[in-house]
């Protein structure tokens, strides 16, 4: 045996874990000899024997128990610990007691297939096998494990019972189920190997479970002793081929399960662990396994059913097993086998040949140099942005699509959608339908204790209906199905409307579906979490494609490998900044500064929003509505856009009929405009206009013409109430003459130019633009950007005139007005010029959220396409983001604002001169950067309660935030 063991070290002397099977040998071999000598020369026989047991402990529990365990160490001289339930930093101030104790270190184990949560409050649960089964890039799973591995070395936990590689043939299966890859031997060894790569690179033992195959049972070997009918060709064609596979391919350890297997143990009853054909002759001689070979928990019923307490652990050393896990009496077992060894039962090569084997996997693990644990900064060292970052990444590729009639997802159209969410199941739905309502209105129908006349009528209005099944995600065994009332509703609810099916739950949930011929999709999300959820509203919409394919077969018509790929359509997606590049520690300097904004004085609040590669990674609000108000500032409060309007309402619909070669950027406004030919803008070409170097002044105060000597509206233009020509809306209780909007054009025209011609910011050139559209459309500007845009990029919160659409108290108020409308202005427009004409100004007028102006600025970087629709040609674009005039000391492009050229400007000086975007009046700002990735939008009510509050601007505040934006950027 010796010189067995000799020849063992000496032959395999490569990289750590990686020996094909020889998964216990160290790279530096020779060192890992002495030190497994060394010590195990030093033994006595009581604390060889006691290396074979592995003890349990819940740290959840109070000290009488958790004292058992040091009882065991300093009686038994047990070999490692594996920990269940319980917290992080009792675990870890548990083990340092432990091994302080012990006088070889501990092998410290947990159950964490799907991470610390599995058993540990506080800690990281990462996606269930199943889901990961479904993922068809293998070097996720292997990041999954590798990320899993980092956090049980963190904690101290140097030996994870994972990957769990029974394939699950049964739908039934009680307990395996979501813990396994799938029901195809290929995807299941492929999966487990590359979790184990990843685990086991991160320096933790693995261990493939629950050998010879626990996944074609439908009872629990915590129990009962489950049988395994199948012949031993079956066993050997599916069951045993992720085993083989995996062992190839270097795991440190296998267990063995609690099965009754008549076509692999003769003898009636005996559990596969304590099978000495199954551990010895198939597992080591006819396998060849050298690694670490487990028994399942022996207080499990499928073994502690068999024998008493002892009898079993002896039983089950002599079946060929090196360690015995959760013993239930140890002291027992240790005085079983010691006799047995006494008595020649077990030779001292058998006893030396699992010793040593527990003695190699220590050394490999570093327990020949332990360290305590260091539980400083423990928790967020386990529960780290990263993790949301990787899950995030996880589900998005996992997420299956099983049928897509007619393309339906992703969704595209939105103006011709009109779509209702209904929830099932009795789990947390809030993240999905939040994530819908991000990409266009999606109304939820509830449909709990409703008949089903009730939910048919309540959907008539929608043309499309989302259903999603939403189950508890807290453990792989909760229960998954539909209820009776629930598959009712299904298939009414598909008779009469487009319907997409997303069951966040296993796949089996669609086993009980009896006819999907009504239901246009169906999606497979897996799991209920926040980030599945989230990321199926993404797969929907389009923001991203479906990658993922089923691991087990679904219903007859769904099988294993059944999985469509959707496009991706350019939507906008959500995630975390370290997704794209940037980091949240330093993005806190935005937070900061929003503070100091709003408790300067600066402005009440503000909603600010970062994306960049078209993923928002950063949309928080700050303030109130007002100072000494109670009105927090909302997700999805509108605010005054002021000047945004001229980039995000009136220059679309100028880009979109240049692309369409109605209008040339060499056009006169005399060409436009007729009315204006004979006068002394007749002659300026639509490229100056919009660049601000056409001698335009800037504006004028409309607004002062019409009111009387007391400097309040004039009963010749002004009534509070509509009569007549009076019917235009300026104000609450204040309405003007029809013919206002004519008059002010004609005072535009008759003004004279500026003597020299250079750069003047006018919003003179889009009231010419607002004129223009709508002569040339016979259209409203409001509607006519509602159809042509706003409708199909589901930006549904941008709108003139908000109060026609929204409750007063969702608008943040622009100014308490004490010189011309002598009210707070709050939902109406602030710009006076605008307000004449009734709200809607080609260059004022504008209110709307974050989210909707992030669509429009991405469709803007994306060249002019957005949610599969090409709004215009990407060199059409390039046209208007050029500066025609750099070189006459014009920053500006063709209605875009530029970055400066010298000196302070619109931007923080660090953004390229490709980027675009504008500012306004009322404390708005929002900058697209091409070459960076990086959109930015701030919205504030500055001019609250006074306009004359000029703090925001005077401190710079929106570009100092976009200074701090860049130097977020990691990459």
């Amino acid at each position: 045996m010796r010189k067995h063991f000799l020849l063992f070290f000496i032959l395999i002397t490569s990289h750590l874990f990686s020996q094909e099977n020889y998964p216990l040998i160290a790279k530096d071999a020779e060192a890992q000899k002495q030190w497994v000598d060394s010590v195990y020369n030093t033994m006595s026989i009581q604390q060889r024997i006691g290396q074979l047991f592995m003890a349990a402990v819940y740290s959840s529990k109070d000290k009488a128990h958790t004292d058992i365990i040091k009882d065991e160490i300093r009686k038994n001289h047990i070999g490692g610990v594996i920990f269940s339930k319980g917290g992080p930093y009792r675990e870890a101030k548990l083990t340092n007691e432990y091994q302080d104790l012990s006088r070889v270190p501990l092998l410290i184990a947990m159950d964490a297939e799907w991470g610390l949560a599995m058993r540990l409050d506080s800690t990281y649960a990462f996606p269930w096998n199943m889901t990961l089964g479904a993922i068809q890039d293998n070097k996720l799973v292997e990041e999954a494990g590798k990320r899993i591995g980092e956090q049980c070395k963190r904690l101290g936990v140097l030996m994870n019972f994972a990957p769990d590689v029974d394939i699950n043939t049964n739908p039934k299966n009680p307990i395996i189920g979501n813990r396994s890859f799938g029901e195809n031997k290929y995807n299941v060894a492929e999966k487990a190997i590359a979790f184990m790569n990843g685990m086991q690179g991160a320096g933790i033992l693995g261990n493939a479970k629950h050998f010879p195959g626990h996944g074609d049972t439908d009872q629990d070997s915590h129990k009962t002793l489950p049988t395994v009918p199948f012949s031993r060709a079956r066993i050997d064609s599916v069951e045993l081929y992720p085993f083989e596979k995996i062992f190839n391919a270097g795991i440190a350890s296998v267990m063995v399960a609690h099965l009754n297997v008549p076509s692999l143990e003769k003898k009636e009853g005996v559990p596969s662990s304590l099978s000495h054909r199954i551990v010895t002759e198939m597992l080591q001689d006819s396998l060849g396994y050298n690694g670490l070979v487990f028994t399942d928990a022996l207080n499990m019923k499928g073994a502690a059913n068999y024998d008493e307490p002892g009898d079993i652990d002896l039983a089950a050393f002599l079946a060929g097993n090196d360690v015995l896990l959760i013993s239930e009496d140890i002291t027992k077992a240790v005085s079983k086998i010691e006799s047995a060894y006494a008595t020649g039962v077990i030779s001292d090569e058998r006893l030396e040949r699992s010793v040593k084997k527990i003695l190699m996997a220590k050394y490999l693990v570093g327990l020949n140099h332990y360290k305590p644990i260091n539980t400083k900064n423990l928790h967020s060292d386990l529960n780290k942005i990263q993790d949301d970052v990787l899950y995030a990444k996880l589900m998005e590729n996992a997420i299956t699509v099983v049928k897509n009639k007619q393309d339906l997802v992703p969704v595209r159209n939105l103006q011709d959608k009109k779509i209702a969410y209904v929830p099932f199941g009795d789990d947390n739905h809030e993240a999905f339908i939040k994530a819908l309502q991000k990409y266009t209105q999606v109304d939820e129908i509830p449909v709990k204790d409703s008949t089903v006349y009730a939910v048919n009528t309540a959907l008539q209005p929608y043309n499309t209906v989302i259903v999603g099944l939403h189950r508890s995600n807290e453990s792989p065994w909760k229960p998954y199905e539909f209820t009776d009332n629930e598959k009712k509703w299904l298939q009414e609810i598909a008779q009469n409307h487009k319907v997409i099916l997303d069951v966040f739950v296993k796949p089996y949930a669609l086993l009980d579906i009896p006819d999907f011929s009504n239901i246009e999709t169906v999606i497979v999300s897996y799991q209920n979490s926040d980030i599945a959820q989230e990321k199926s509203a993404e797969i929907i919409f389009g923001a991203i494609g479906a990658k993922g394919k089923l691991p087990v077969t679904a219903n007859a018509i769904f099988p294993t490998g059944t999985g469509i790929n959707t496009p991706a359509i350019s939507r906008l997606q959500y995630g975390l900044p370290e997704s794209v590049g940037m980091s949240s520690e330093k993005l806190k300097k935005v937070d900061s500064l929003a503070r100091v904004a709003i408790s300067g004085g600066m402005t009440p609040g503000s909603h600010i929003l970062i994306a960049r590669y078209g993923k928002v990674i950063y949309d928080k609000t700050f303030g109130l509505h007002a100072y000494g108000t109670d009105a927090k500032v909302q997700e999805n409060d509108l605010y005054d856009l002021a000047s945004l309007t001229k980039v995000l309402a009136t220059l679309p619909n100028i880009i979109k009929l240049v692309d369409e070669g109605k209008l040339s950027l060499n056009a006169t406004l005399g060409q436009m405009l007729p009315e204006l030919k004979g006068s002394n803008k007749e002659n300026l070409k639509l490229l100056n206009v919009l660049s601000h170097y056409a001698r335009l002044k800037p504006w004028l105060p409309f607004y002062l013409e019409t009111l009387d000597k007391s400097h309040h509206p004039s009963s010749k233009y002004y009534r509070k109430e509509p009569e007549g020509d009076f019917n235009v809306k300026v104000a609450n209780h204040l309405y003007i003459r029809r013919d206002i909007e004519d008059s002010m054009f004609v005072e535009i025209k008759n003004t004279d130019l500026l003597p020299t011609k250079h750069y003047v910011y006018s919003d003179f050139a889009f009231y010419f633009m607002k004129r223009y559209l709508e002569q040339y459309y016979h259209k409203q500007l409001e509607d006519l950007v509602q159809d042509d845009f706003y409708k199909s990029l589901g930006a549904n919160y941008t709108t003139f005139n908000p109060l026609d659409k929204f409750k007063k108290g969702d608008i943040v108020p622009a100014e308490i007005d004490d010189y011309y409308r002598y009210q707070v202005v709050q939902g109406t427009v602030h710009d006076m010029g605008a307000a004449m004409m009734g709200g809607v100004g080609g260059h004022a007028g504008l209110f709307s959220i974050p989210n909707d102006i992030a669509k429009i600025m991405q469709m803007y970087m994306n060249k002019g396409y957005y949610g599969g629709i090409q709004y215009f040609k990407p060199a059409t674009f390039d046209k208007f983001n050029t500066c025609y005039f750099c070189k006459e000391d014009v920053r500006r492009g063709v209605g875009f604002d530029k970055p400066q050229l010298s000196g302070g400007g619109p931007t923080c000086g660090c953004v390229s001169m490709d980027s675009f975007g504008h500012s306004g009046f009322t404390g708005t700002y929002t900058w697209a950067d091409p070459d960076s990735g990086i959109l930015y939008v701030f919205l504030s009510n500055r001019t609250f309660p006074t306009a004359e509050n000029n703090k925001l601007v005077n401190k710079g505040i929106r570009t100092k935030i976009q200074q701090y934006i860049y130097d977020a950027i990691m990459d």
